[in-house]
């Protein structure tokens, strides 16, 4: 398995990824970064300038595709490369300490997310915050069965259920059971008008499992269980007895090499034998990370907790699977 960037995590800019279905409230949401007072110096990273709504009066300096806001936020547009952009905003290192990308036009998160582990400039110089989905409450079960919905709730790291002014309680709730279905990892936040503070969506954490754990420590448990009543679901395994890292890197490559489209996100804290250090791993799709990141503390329980959520998952199998790897 791969491992992540020798930079310590505490040395790169942080990333928050935005997405959400078409009339979610993104361009809402992105408009109060852009304008709140909130002392942190945000660049954003939109893909069209026009959907954002920007009042030119906000506008205080233009270069190129790069903008700052009198708020001191820097806004740019992609009408290129990703990476190219990114690295063009790198320049001006010193101007902000976070990033914020809004994948609107793009159905899948996973390419701008994958990204982050590919290039290996990128992988030294940012951090994965947190993927941030912005879902619409009055209207997403009219396209829940789209594929792009689906995954973008698979992917999120923290869930904004938006517009909960506009639909009844009991709607709320049969909604969030939907979505706990899917991704029972996510952090799930109820709000209107994309009303949110700030440090709910920037500087959390949420992209590394420990932050997860430390919200809901019990997500992982084998009695959380879930209906699942689309192809998207998730699977969680919970393991006291330690587990052998060649027999879950050969599982997990061979997993990934016939299943890999449909696995949308693996995170994992695991329990090596013979190791008093924490394996930390992720995976989006076909690509994979771990790294050790900390010892055992003396009085935490070492165990494995490790998540699956995908498309089509054969819950049989993949147990199978996981349980051949104990050390």
């Amino acid at each position: 398995m791969a491992f992540s960037s020798a930079v310590p995590a505490s040395k790169r800019l942080p990333v928050t990824v935005l997405t959400g279905y078409l009339g979610s409230g993104k361009t809402t949401l992105l408009n109060r970064i852009l304008t709140h007072q909130h002392g942190l110096k945000v660049a954003v990273i939109v893909n069209e300038f026009g959907e954002v709504g920007i009042d030119n009066q906000l506008v205080i300096d233009v270069d190129e595709e790069i903008f700052e806001m009198n708020n001191g936020c820097i806004c740019c547009t992609v009408r290129g490369d990703l990476i190219r952009i990114i690295g063009n905003l790198m320049k001006r290192r010193d101007r902000f300490d976070h990033l914020v990308i809004e994948t609107t036009g793009l159905a899948d998160p996973a390419p701008v997310i994958q990204t982050f582990f590919v290039d290996e400039d990128l992988k030294d110089e940012l951090r994965l915050d947190a993927v941030v989905t912005l879902v619409d409450l009055k209207h997403i079960l009219q396209h829940w069965e789209a594929e792009e919905v689906q995954e973008q709730l698979a992917f999120a790291d923290v869930l904004l259920l938006n517009k909960s002014d506009l639909v009844t309680d009991d709607e709320r709730l049969d909604i969030e059971q939907r979505v706990r279905a899917i991704n029972p990892m996510a952090r799930m936040l109820s709000t209107s008008n994309s009303n949110v503070p700030m440090d709910q969506i920037l500087g959390v954490e949420a992209f590394e499992l420990e932050r997860a754990l430390s919200l809901d420590p019990g997500f992982l448990v084998d009695e959380h269980e879930h209906e699942h009543d689309a192809a998207v679901g998730s699977i969680a395994f919970v393991e006291d007895r330690p587990m052998d890292l060649e027999k879950l890197g050969n599982w997990i490559s061979d997993l990934v090499a016939e299943r890999g489209p449909d696995l949308f996100r693996m995170k994992g804290i695991i329990n090596l034998l013979g190791k008093d250090e924490r394996y930390v791993f992720q995976a989006v799709h076909m690509l994979i990370d771990g790294e050790f990141d900390r010892p055992w503390k003396i009085d935490e329980r070492r165990r494995t907790e490790f998540v699956i959520i995908g498309r089509n998952l054969d819950e049989e199998m993949l147990r199978a699977g996981f349980n051949s790897c104990v050390a």
